[in-house]
């Protein structure tokens, strides 16, 4: 294995129906890939199964050199390929933010008061220091999905796995969150329908048709700031 992450024909099924067929792909260290395509073309789906919360039906999966099968290899996996869902309030579950942003730090063994520290630290590095003692259901969606983003940072993963980041923000939010993220040196996967996002992170692309995935174009357009485009092929 070359990769961070390797699948390997990939299958799953859901409900009686094939969602993933055959499905292959690698992410290298730094990549920033954008997974592109149709509302239920299983994307969502694919993420999941990344990180053993979608059980795949046939195919492997592979990261950092070993292969996942069980429970204990994705709760492994999951501490170092954190995932970003796609609604905010499917992530957010403690009283405050600093509580929620040092969830992950905890899970990764630091004591309490480590993880306290961790998760201000974080929250200040990310210019949110002053939502730490905010209650996490009184946030604005903006708010919300920042302080996810914030909460799977404190980790200090290998991996961002971000499924729409972008869904739902205004502006300003979005611009806060593409700014955060241009600046990580971090392998990324990022579904996102927002063409404009993933112009200014992507570095590769791919699309999902058909359960399987296959190449999308980046090529760069001539702008005031040069950024690359994504493009499916045949566009």
């Amino acid at each position: 294995m070359t990769g961070l992450i390797e699948l390997t024909d990939i299958r799953i099924d859901r409900d009686g129906a094939r969602v993933i067929d055959g499905l292959s792909m690698t992410l290298d260290a730094g990549e920033r890939l954008a997974i592109v395509g149709a509302n239920g073309a299983g994307k969502t789906t694919f993420l999941r199964a990344l990180v053993g919360l979608q059980k795949i039906s046939a195919g492997g999966i592979e990261a950092f050199g070993r292969l996942r099968t069980n429970e204990e290899d994705f709760r492994d996996l999951r501490l170092r390929a954190a995932y970003l869902f796609q609604d905010a309030d499917d992530q957010l579950f403690c009283p405050t933010v600093v509580e929620d942003v040092a969830f992950g730090p905890l899970n990764k063994g630091l004591s309490d008061e480590e993880a306290m520290d961790k998760a201000r630290a974080t929250l200040d590095r990310l210019g949110m220091a002053h939502l730490a003692s905010r209650v996490t259901r009184k946030l604005s969606g903006g708010e919300k999905r920042l302080v996810c983003l914030a909460a799977i940072l404190a980790m200090d993963p290998e991996i961002l796995l971000l499924d729409e980041p972008t869904n739902s923000l205004d502006a300003h939010h979005v611009e806060k969150l593409v700014e955060i993220l241009s600046a990580l040196k971090i392998a990324m996967i990022i579904v996102s329908h927002d063409r404009p996002v993933l112009d200014r992170l992507a570095t590769r692309a791919l699309l999902m048709r058909g359960g399987k995935l296959e190449p999308a174009v980046l090529h760069r357009h001539p702008h005031v700031h040069e950024h690359p485009h994504v493009h499916m092929q045949g566009d």
